[in-house]
């Protein structure tokens, strides 16, 4: 089965991905993902959404697409000027709120238990602040995580965190974990108390 023949791409995608290639941003979400994160967040109607890492919105673009127009979606960076393209493209969604901010420090500030979903694709929320990202999921809601197979992007000694992370995460009596050898290595987590 070829996983992209069935997936229809959000018209806002090639856009972005053009866009992504002339700012030579090198860390774009891929499809794969994209289409997780719309499948999941397509079952939270009227849900409330957490996207740390918008980078150029590629990502953002599938989630919105997954959304129903009662959903609210956050989306947070720390880069205002990489984040731009995704406000250019995007911003005109009354369902997005996209914010240039620190992503721990905007955790620290949210009530626990507060999104359906958690997509946590930057360093804040995954591997810094991760108790914090855990916390805001409602019960019954996602976090989840991409970037667990090799990247050519990771710094040294990127590679020894990820078994440790995947690890703290399986642990966690609160949450069932889903680990995912797809895409660009995949954690589905899921809120259980």
């Amino acid at each position: 089965m070829e996983d992209l023949k069935y997936i229809p791409f959000p018209i806002a995608v090639s856009q972005l991905d053009e866009k992504t290639r002339e700012i030579q941003f090198g860390m774009p979400s891929e499809p794969l993902v994209g289409a997780l994160l719309r499948t999941l967040v397509a079952s939270k109607p009227g849900g409330r959404i957490l996207e740390l890492g918008t980078g150029t919105g590629i990502a953002t673009a599938w989630l919105l697409e997954g959304m129903d127009a009662h959903s609210h979606l956050i989306s947070v960076d720390n880069n205002g000027a990489i984040q731009r393209v995704g406000v250019e493209i995007l911003g005109r969604d009354k369902r997005l709120e996209l914010v240039t901010d620190d992503g721990a420090k905007f955790l620290q500030r949210q009530p626990p238990r507060s999104f359906d979903l958690v997509f946590a694709d930057a360093i804040p929320g995954k591997y810094e602040a991760l108790d914090d990202a855990l916390a805001v999921v409602k019960v019954g809601g996602f976090y989840m995580i991409d970037d667990m197979l090799p990247q050519s992007n990771w710094p040294d000694g990127h590679a020894k965190k990820v078994p440790v992370l995947i690890e703290t995460l399986s642990a966690h009596p609160d949450f069932t974990v889903l680990p995912l050898v797809w895409a660009s290595g995949i954690v589905v987590a899921v809120r259980k108390r």
